[in-house]
């Protein structure tokens, strides 16, 4: 055990930690002030040199975000943080995750009536198609 925390005192993590507690806390700060769907499409980095440092997921967000800058400051001033500027960067995501899209099926109730149209219907290429797609029951 007393190895594990020695460990943990190495400078390199200390300073990683504390970066991380300053993203944290500015992250935090980001999200009490800004308006909820802004909030989710950025996320705040820093708070150095009186400078409030935003990335947006794309330029839509980021200049959205611009045009709420000097209420957002007063906000900033109203929770005593000393920032005189705010920072927007963009930063889009390299391959947004694809989702897969459902598949659908009919209840069995609906390809019941179907069936019943398709024979009403069959020789045609619209009762065909029905046929085949009152397959896609549960």
């Amino acid at each position: 055990m007393r190895q594990f925390n020695t460990l943990l005192k190495q400078p390199e993590l200390l300073a990683l930690n504390a970066h991380n507690k300053e993203l944290e806390a500015a992250q935090k700060i980001w999200m009490a002030i800004a308006p909820d769907n802004l909030a989710q499409l950025s996320h705040a980095t820093s708070i150095k040199n009186q400078q409030f440092t935003i990335f947006a997921n794309s330029n839509a967000v980021a200049a959205k975000i611009k045009l709420f800058i000097p209420s957002l400051l007063i906000k900033l001033e109203k929770q005593e943080c000393e920032v005189t500027s705010i920072r927007v960067k963009v930063q889009v995501k390299s391959t947004p995750q694809v989702k897969p899209k459902p598949i659908k099926k009919l209840s069995t109730q609906a390809a019941s009536d179907l069936n019943k149209l398709a024979e009403k219907l069959s020789g045609t290429a619209l009762g065909d198609a029905l046929a085949r797609l009152a397959t896609k029951a549960d």
